[in-house]
């Protein structure tokens, strides 16, 4: 018998879905778990999913601390009381306790599973634990990552999108005495169908501009900064006559989340100074942002170092783009090494190799697309299925 999900979904971009991953998860993953006879409700403060998955409206929090510390309880043991689930999804680790104890209040026996979308740390070359700085706003990190622990000891199932998260997000529960055992699944999040084309149809890059796409948030913990200078290179100095077109996904951004971190704001302004960087928007529109891809011949991944998935880089790869990026985190274990660089000067290498070598371009094209292919909203809805049950 397949069970009733009760996803709840905490909604960072309410105003710009398109740039919420968590939420262009849940619209494609709710769909192909009805699919397969689950009964799924999406608790959120945005609507999910097909007509099949039922809604229940939940209040959206003004910030990423009010997402991790005010979970709501009074509204939690309602919602779980309307919808009597078999399974909860808690896709906010930190809020888990607070599920946790709202499903005691609510009386419901339901399995609670969460799933790590976001990491509030990540572990460096020799193995040192480091606090996400997007969460250390007056000292906040630690009590941040103490709660994501918390979280993790509150679980039933643990989900995680890739290798590398399962090893650190081991790694954190041993380190403060959280036994996983045998909690713990990998699921990666399913690829976006629409924005998936046969290599065959992507076109090789010919005389004239060689394009690259950069669509990642523009936050300097994502390193943004180290992007900049590489932009500035690619730029001015490739071979390739390089021009970069540079996704803004916010647009604009509400006061209060300003107030928590301006960085955005601050490398869009350097960004759409250089010569050779074009700042674009697809207006949360995805047959838009597939157009933007289509005239792209190459992308960049973030610099994030706490980086445990990335469905820019997915989408991408489903277009057959190939993705140059740097050596670190999921990317090291996900795009292909004669992909991955250390420093610029070894990506600016990469993008004149891309420009200029037919045969290394049409490989890697196809090596995108196929590294894509376990990514389809069936097979990962079926792995879900599994995990949660």
């Amino acid at each position: 018998m397949t069970p009733r999900i009760l996803y709840l979904l905490n909604v960072s971009n309410p105003g710009q879905l398109s740039a919420d991953s968590g939420w262009q998860i849940a619209d494609q993953l709710a769909p192909a778990l009805a699919d397969v006879g689950a009964e799924v409700v999406v608790a959120s403060p945005a609507r999910a999913g097909d007509r099949r998955t039922r809604f229940e409206r939940m209040p959206a929090p003004v910030t990423k601390y009010r997402a991790r510390f005010d979970p709501g309880m009074g509204a939690l043991v309602a919602v779980i009381r309307r919808t009597s689930p078999d399974v909860v999804v808690a896709n906010q680790v930190e809020a888990a306790p607070a599920v946790r104890a709202a499903l005691i209040e609510a009386r419901s026996s339901a399995q609670l599973a969460c799933y790590c979308h976001y990491l509030p740390f990540s572990y460096g070359d020799g193995r040192e634990l480091r606090v996400d700085p997007a969460m250390d706003t007056c000292g906040l990190g630690r009590p941040v990552l103490l709660a994501f622990a918390a979280g993790l000891a509150a679980c039933d199932r643990v989900l995680v999108q890739s290798s590398t998260a399962a090893s650190w997000v081991t790694a954190l529960g041993s380190r403060l005495t959280v036994d996983l055992g045998d909690r713990i699944r990998i699921v990666p999040p399913p690829r976006d169908e629409r924005l998936v084309r046969d290599p065959e149809e992507v076109s090789r890059p010919h005389d004239g501009e060689m394009v690259g796409i950069y669509n990642h948030r523009l936050y300097a913990h994502y390193g943004t900064p180290r992007f900049v200078r590489l932009a500035e290179r690619l730029t001015s100095e490739s071979e390739a006559n390089v021009r970069l077109r540079v996704m803004d996904l916010f647009g604009v951004r509400s006061p209060e989340r300003i107030a928590l971190d301006d960085s955005p704001e601050r490398m869009r302004g350097q960004l759409a100074a250089l010569p050779g960087v074009d700042i674009v928007s697809d207006g949360g529109d995805r047959a838009t942002y597939r157009t933007v891809m289509e005239g792209a011949r190459f992308a960049l991944a973030p610099f994030r170092p706490g980086c445990p998935w990335s469905m820019s880089v997915i989408d991408c790869q489903g277009m057959g783009l190939p993705v140059i990026s740097p050596r670190i985190g999921w990317l090291a274990e996900h795009v292909d090494d004669e992909l991955l660089f250390t420093t610029s000067t070894e990506a600016l290498a990469l993008v004149d190799r891309l420009a200029g070598d037919p045969e290394f371009y049409a490989v890697h094209a196809k090596r995108a697309h196929a590294s894509t292919a376990e990514l389809t909203t069936p097979l990962v809805a079926a792995r879900y299925l599994e995990a949660i049950s």
